[in-house]
């Protein structure tokens, strides 16, 4: 009997991986959508065209703010509520956004970037669920499992703008927005067949963060993500601009952007096998040399298959730095201490993200886009440098 039990208890362990996986998916969609044209509405409606990536970097923001508060919520009612909350905020979000466009007011379609990112920084968390849900063994693939829901989303997204751009001309993009609130509705309905962790018992004594930010293998993961996020971000926000600037349409910055996001997310479904078998710092290290690639292959030339393979490099990279780096973080806190470790993490890396999604317009404006490129190579070896010489022994057994 006792092999039956541990079996079952197996499958659904492995149910709830999948379940979580189809969460990310409906969450990233949006977001991956949101990349491929916010830009560019963003540019369509601003007076000053240098803001036209302001609302994303609002959404980072958004995202950033959202951490601390995701992680009272999650230590106090549990993961469920904290991720039905994160797709109210995604559905708010989605609706402002079309109410903006419907307006043809910048402000109020930034001001949609709030609630969205909210709902995007609070599905973060998905990843470190999958670490709750699985075994010790499981867990770097579960980890890696999760975040391949962005394959989905990668496929889907773009797809998504491509098609429904045009539903209530002349307002463009219009009908993609009220399209992309659908979709938190079905992650809400997955929420409630998981199985999710209750929330954590509060300990008794409680370790200061700033015990926990000082830790050398905080360091590195926080230092690594935020790096590897950030320097993704900066380049892939200003590519449609960029590309809209050489005379491509909607379609083909889509497209890369599609393709870009399939290089994120497809590398999950082996990630956690390289991870464990090589160790995160060699992975990370080769994310790092994928996206220095990127950067040779960008400024090279502007066409259309330059983008495309800058890109997919790009996203190759930030996997593989990414996931390295969650697996990383798991070094740097107890169980106990496992919420507000995470809510740092996430502080660090997504305030990282709303400088360059605002720096990325601004950048590209007034210095160009080699200029922007070349600014990845310091981030890089700076997130090189942590992970090879941060390397302290484990807080605690995974």
């Amino acid at each position: 009997m006792e092999p039956f039990l541990m079996q079952a208890e197996e499958a659904r362990m492995k149910r709830d991986v999948r379940i979580l996986f189809f969460c990310q998916a409906l969450m990233n969609a949006s977001v991956v959508g949101q990349v491929a044209m916010g830009g560019l509405v963003g540019y369509s409606l601003a007076t000053d065209k240098s803001l036209a990536t302001l609302p994303l970097a609002l959404q980072m923001v958004a995202t950033m703010a959202a951490s601390i508060p995701a992680g009272i919520i999650f230590a106090r009612l549990g993961r469920r509520a904290g991720f039905l909350m994160g797709a109210a905020g995604s559905f708010c979000g989605a609706l402002t956004f079309a109410l903006g466009i419907w307006l043809g007011d910048f402000w109020v379609y930034a001001l949609g970037a709030l609630p969205a990112g909210i709902g995007f920084g609070i599905a973060q968390h998905y990843r470190f669920a999958a670490a709750e849900v699985a075994s010790p063994a499981y867990r770097p693939k579960a980890i890696s499992l999760v975040m391949a829901g962005g394959v989905l989303a990668a496929i889907f997204g773009p797809e998504l703008v491509k098609h429904s751009r045009d539903l209530f001309e002349p307002f463009l993009f219009l009908g993609t927005y009220l399209i992309l609130s659908l979709l938190p509705i079905g992650c809400a309905v997955l929420l409630t067949m998981v199985r999710l962790p209750p929330a954590p018992p509060r300990p008794k004594v409680t370790t200061p963060v700033i015990d926990i930010l000082r830790r050398p293998a905080f360091l590195a993961a926080a230092g690594t993500g935020a790096m590897a996020y950030g320097t993704m971000n900066l380049l892939m926000t200003s590519t449609p601009l960029e590309m809209m600037a050489c005379g491509f349409g909607v379609g083909a910055s889509a497209t890369v952007i599609q393709a870009h996001a399939v290089a994120m997310f497809a590398p999950g479904f082996f990630t956690g096998r390289l991870i464990a078998r090589f160790g995160a710092r060699t992975i990370i290290g080769a994310g790092v040399a994928l996206n220095a690639l990127c950067v040779a292959v960008a400024v090279q030339d502007e066409t259309f298959w330059h983008f495309t393979v800058a890109l997919v490099l790009l996203g190759l990279g930030w996997n593989f730095m990414f996931t390295g780096a969650t697996t990383l973080l798991g070094e740097a806190h107890s169980p106990d201490e496992r919420v507000r470790a995470q809510t740092a993490n996430d502080f660090i890396v997504f305030g990282t993200v709303a400088c360059t999604a605002l720096g990325s317009g601004v950048i590209h404006a007034t210095a160009g886009w080699e200029v922007l490129n070349l600014m990845l190579l310091p981030a890089l070896l700076f997130a090189l440098g942590l992970t090879l010489f941060l390397r302290p022994a484990r807080i605690r057994a995974t």
